[in-house]
C-alpha cells in the first residue's frame, strides 16, 4: 500500500509538472511533507519521530505519538498493546537521553567559556599573587602608583596578561588612547589632549619599565629568599589547618558548588540514585510527571486500569462511578449513578469496555461504558446482599462474584471493630458472562465466610481468595473445587496477588503483615514483611471539631511492576514502591510518590506499559497518577 501511494504521488507531480502548474506542485510537496501518516510508510515514520527528538519538540512529540495510536495502534488487537507501549516507553527514554546530553554538553562549554574569562580578567599579578611576599606586593604596589601617575601606553601592557600584551611598537592611526578608555571618558576634546600627551612623551614611554628592570636586578637575592621563607610559612600555615576547613569552605561558597557541579538539580540527583545502607545505588525508576485527578467528593474505594491501560474506573464511598481516560488528556468519559449503593468493581477482560459494578443490595450490572448504559442486571442472592469483591476470568467467559451478609455499610466502620467483630457468613459464586446465570457455588471450608478479595493467575486455571476469617483459599478452576487452604493472617486477609511466576502468593492482612506464600508446599510462608497501619488499615482521617472517620480497606493495597520485582503500597502520603527483597533484608523503600494530603487507601499500577502508571486514591477523593520511567540495568 505504501509503494502505491508514494506511486500515485510521483505521477501527479509528474502531471503538475508538464501542466507547468508549478504553485500547484509547491502546495503538493509542503502537504506531502506535512502529511502524519507519511503514506504508512515506516521508514518515513522513523524520521519523523528522529526529527521530533532531535529538535527537542516534546510536545509535537506526544502529538504525533497520539496521532499515531488514534490512526494505528488502536486498531490493533489487545494482544499488540504491551509491544507498542514498550516502543512508547522507549521513544520517550530516548529523548530524556537526547536531551540530557544536550544539557550536558551546554553545561561543558559553559564552564570552559568562565575558564576562559576568567584567564583573561585576571592579570598576572593577581593569578599569581599567593606566590608573592610582603615586600613583592609593597614592589608591585609601588609599580602601579607611579604607572597611574605616567598616563603611557606601557602602563597597560604592565598589568595586562602575557596572551594579551601589545607589541612594543604603537600602531598608527585614529585609535582611542588607553588613558581615555581606562578613565572612561567620551569628551573628544579630551581625547585629543590625551593624544597630544601621548605623543609629546613618546621617547620616555620606556622609563618605568627600565626603573623596573633595575629594581628587578637589585633586589633579586633578596626577593628569591624572601619567597623561599614565605612559602615555608605558608606550608607550615596549611599544616596547621584543620580538615574541616576545606569542607566549611565549600558548604559556604555556592559558587565553589556550582563549580564543582554544574548544571545538577535536587531532583536530578534524587530521580538517579538513592542511599541505602549508606551506599548509592541506582534507582529502578524515575517519576515524570504526577498529575491529578479530583471529579470524586468523597473517599475512594476502588481504582482500577482495564487490561489495556487506557482507561480508569474509580468508585468513591457515595457509590459513584467515574470512568476516565489519561492519554493523551486525562478527561472523563462516563459517569455512573446508581440508586443502590455500590460496594466494588472490576473490569471485563473481553472486551475491556465493560464494567462490572457490584452493590449492597444483592445485584451484580455490566455496564458498557462507551454506550454509557447498563447491558443488563444480575441478582445474586436474598441473604448475602453486600457485593465485596468482583473478578473476572482471563478468557472472559465467567466471571467470580463474592457476597456477603450485612454489615457495616459502605465500607466504613467505628475504629478497632473490625478485629472485634466475628467473621460475617458470605458465599463465593461462579456466573457464565454470555448466559447471564450461575454456574455453581464453591465450597468454603470450614465454614460459609465473607471473600474479601480475590484474583485469577494469568490463564484463568486458578484462583485465589482472601477471607474475613484470615484464610487463604486456592481454587482449581478447571475442577472447580478447593485446591489448597491455610491460615495466613491474625484477623482479615484484605488484599492477596499472585506473584509474577505465579509460584507464589502475596497477602496483606489485618495484622499489619505483608506475606509472600509458597503454593507448592501448601502455603509456606517464603518471606514475611511488617507493614504500618498507614499501608494495611483501617485508614483514619481526622477533621474539625473532633471528626474523625475509619474506613475499613476494600480496594487493592498493593500492586506489582510489569516484571513483578517491586510493590506499590499505601501510606499517609501517597504511594510507596518497595523492591522485593529476601525476608531476612526486609523491604527497601525505592521511591516515594507523594502528593496525597490524606491516606491512600488502594492503589494500583498499570502492567501494560513498560513505563509504568501508578495510581494512589485516598480518603479525601483524590487520585493521583504518577508516570514512571523504568531505569533499565
Amino acid at each position: 500500500m505504501a509503494s502505491s501511494v508514494e506511486r500515485t504521488d510521483d505521477l501527479v507531480r509528474e502531471y503538475l509538472i508538464y501542466r507547468g502548474f508549478t504553485s500547484t506542485l509547491k502546495h503538493l510537496d509542503s502537504e506531502i511533507k506535512a502529511d502524519k501518516e507519511k503514506g504508512f510508510r515506516v521508514d518515513k515514520i522513523i524520521d519523523q519521530l528522529q526529527l521530533l527528538i532531535q529538535s527537542y519538540d516534546l510536545a509535537g512529540l506526544k502529538e504525533y505519538w497520539a496521532y499515531l495510536d488514534r490512526r494505528l495502534f488502536s486498531r490493533l488487537e489487545d494482544v499488540y498493546r504491551p509491544t507498542v507501549n514498550k516502543l512508547r516507553t522507549s521513544l520517550y527514554r530516548f529523548y530524556v537521553i537526547h536531551t540530557v546530553q544536550l544539557f550536558a554538553l551546554q553545561g561543558e562549554s559553559r564552564q570552559k567559556k568562565d575558564e576562559e574569562m576568567v584567564h583573561h580578567k585576571l592579570p598576572a599579578y593577581v593569578q599569581h599573587m599567593d606566590r608573592l611576599g610582603d615586600t613583592e606586593l609593597d614592589l608591585v604596589s609601588s609599580q602601579r602608583n607611579v604607572n597611574m601617575t605616567t598616563p603611557s601606553r606601557n602602563f597597560f601592557s604592565t598589568f595586562l596578561p602575557q596572551t594579551r600584551r601589545a607589541p612594543g611598537r604603537t600602531a598608527p592611526g585614529p585609535q582611542s588612547s588607553p588613558t581615555q578608555a581606562s578613565l572612561g571618558r567620551k569628551d573628544p576634546a579630551a581625547a585629543q589632549s590625551a593624544k597630544a600627551k601621548d605623543l609629546a612623551s613618546a621617547k620616555d614611554s620606556k622609563m618605568p619599565a627600565v626603573s623596573t628592570a633595575t629594581v628587578d636586578s637589585a633586589t633579586g637575592h633578596s626577593r628569591q629568599r624572601r619567597q623561599h621563607d614565605h612559602e615555608k610559612e605558608r606550608k607550615e600555615l596549611l599544616s596547621k589547618l584543620p580538615p574541616q576547613s576545606t569542607e566549611k569552605k565549600t558548604d559556604s561558597d555556592p559558587d565553589a558548588q556550582n563549580e564543582a557541579f554544574p548544571d545538577q538539580t535536587d531532583s536530578t540527583n534524587q530521580a538517579r540514585v538513592c542511599e541505602v545502607g549508606g551506599a548509592a545505588v541506582e534507582q529502578p525508576f524515575i517519576k515524570l510527571s504526577q498529575e491529578e485527578y479530583g471529579e470524586h467528593h468523597s473517599s475512594i474505594m476502588h481504582c482500577r486500569v482495564d487490561c489495556s491501560g487506557r482507561k480508569v474506573a474509580s468508585l468513591d464511598v457515595d457509590g459513584v462511578v467515574k470512568v476516565w481516560a489519561f492519554n493523551p488528556i486525562m478527561q472523563t468519559k462516563a459517569t455512573i449513578m446508581s440508586k443502590s449503593p455500590l460496594l466494588s468493581l472490576e473490569w471485563a477482560a473481553k472486551p475491556d469496555r465493560l464494567l462490572l459494578l457490584g452493590s449492597g443490595v444483592g445485584t451484580v450490572k455490566l455496564y458498557d461504558t462507551e454506550a454509557k448504559k447498563n447491558l443488563y442486571e444480575m441478582s445474586i442472592d436474598n441473604v448475602h446482599l453486600r457485593i465485596l469483591s468482583l473478578a473476572c476470568s482471563p478468557s472472559g467467559t465467567s466471571f467470580v462474584c463474592s457476597a456477603a451478609a450485612q454489615a457495616a455499610p459502605s465500607g466504613v466502620a467505628t475504629e478497632g471493630d473490625a478485629r472485634l467483630s466475628a467473621p460475617v457468613s458470605g458465599q463465593l459464586l461462579l456466573w457464565d458472562t454470555k448466559t447471564v446465570k450461575q454456574q455453581l457455588q464453591f465450597a468454603l471450608e470450614p465454614g460459609p465466610v465473607a471473600i474479601n478479595c480475590t484474583a485469577f493467575n494469568h490463564n484463568g486455571n486458578l484462583l485465589v481468595t482472601g477471607a474475613a476469617d484470615g484464610m487463604i483459599r486456592l481454587f482449581d478452576m478447571q475442577r472447580y473445587e478447593s485446591a489448597l487452604s491455610w491460615k495466613a493472617h491474625d484477623g482479615e486477609v484484605y488484599s492477596v496477588e499472585f506473584s509474577y511466576d505465579e509460584n507464589t502468593v502475596f497477602s496483606i492482612g489485618e495484622d499489619g503483615k505483608f506475606v509472600q506464600w509458597n503454593i507448592h508446599r501448601c502455603g509456606v510462608k517464603q518471606s514475611e514483611y511488617s507493614l504500618s497501619q498507614d499501608a494495611v488499615g483501617p485508614f483514619v482521617l481526622s477533621g474539625y471539631s473532633g471528626y474523625k472517620q475509619v474506613q475499613v480497606p476494600r480496594g487493592r493495597l498493593f500492586a506489582f511492576d510489569s516484571e513483578g520485582q517491586h510493590a506499590l503500597t499505601c501510606s499517609s502520603g501517597g504511594g510507596v514502591i518497595y523492591r522485593l527483597n529476601k525476608a531476612d533484608t526486609g523491604l527497601e523503600s525505592v521511591l516515594s510518590l507523594g502528593g496525597h494530603k490524606a491516606p491512600v487507601v488502594t492503589v494500583d499500577w498499570c502492567s501494560a506499559m513498560d513505563c509504568g502508571t501508578c495510581l494512589t486514591a485516598s480518603m479525601d477523593g483524590k487520585i493521583k497518577l504518577s508516570t514512571l520511567l523504568a531505569q533499565k540495568p
